[in-house]
């Protein structure tokens, strides 16, 4: 289980994450969501160790990641999709997908052939640069390369955005097979509940950094969750 206890993150003298408590389980998807500027990216950003914590804790099982840097807790098991995708333009699909082999850390040494089951239009594009996939390609790719290194909790920040209606359903259908494994544990962003109401076991609701409701989906009303992403 991944368990984040009492976050805090400071961006010079701003106060971005106040005191997040978060648990995600194998098996599970665990959805925080909230508007645009609450603290979501910022609070993946925290788990990955990309950015440092001022304060909290947080663990992979018996694993204490507060102060390991980002690549070891890649190596640790935590797999991380950012909102800007990040591949390389330049390199092939192929290449982009050996990249997240990295963090594997003996779990894998070569792509499974999993990961082309779950996205087969990558299989058929291997040798084409990443730049010239389009938007909804790239983020299939992202998401891929996070799973070569078979890890324990993959993070998705807001991997909708900006998607046609067509890959959104296929994200969606990768999403809930991954979860219906029960390997592994999904921390999804999102800041559009008709998409995580779907696809999630437990909400987190976030308004200026703090969580301020959160529970199961079936212990949840929608309009209370509803009433946090209005603007």
């Amino acid at each position: 289980m991944l368990q984040a206890q009492g976050l805090n993150l400071h961006y010079g003298a701003s106060h971005i994450l106040r005191d997040v408590d978060l648990a995600a389980e194998p098996g599970k998807v665990t959805c925080v969501i909230g508007r645009n500027g609450v603290g979501k990216t910022s609070l993946m950003r925290a788990i990955s160790g990309l950015h440092p914590t001022s304060g909290g804790t947080l663990k992979w099982g018996d694993t204490d990641l507060t102060r390991l840097p980002p690549h070891k807790r890649a190596q640790a098991g935590i797999g991380y999709v950012p909102q800007e995708r990040e591949i390389f333009p330049r390199l092939s699909v192929h290449e982009n997908l050996r990249t997240g082999l990295a963090a594997a850390k003996g779990r894998a040494s070569g792509i499974d052939e999993s990961v082309y089951e779950l996205f087969p239009v990558l299989k058929d594009m291997l040798r084409r640069r990443g730049g010239d996939l389009s938007g909804g390609q790239q983020q299939q790719l992202a998401i891929a390369r996070a799973l070569t290194a078979r890890p324990g909790c993959l993070l998705l920040d807001e991997p909708t955005e900006g998607i046609q209606p067509s890959i959104i359903k296929d994200i969606a259908a990768v999403i809930a097979e991954l979860a219906r494994r029960g390997e592994m544990a999904i921390v999804l962003v999102e800041q559009y509940f008709d998409f995580a109401r779907d696809l999630a076991d437990h909400f987190y609701v976030m308004d200026r950094g703090q969580i301020v409701l959160s529970g199961a989906k079936r212990e949840l009303e929608e309009a209370d969750v509803r009433q946090h992403l209005t603007v």
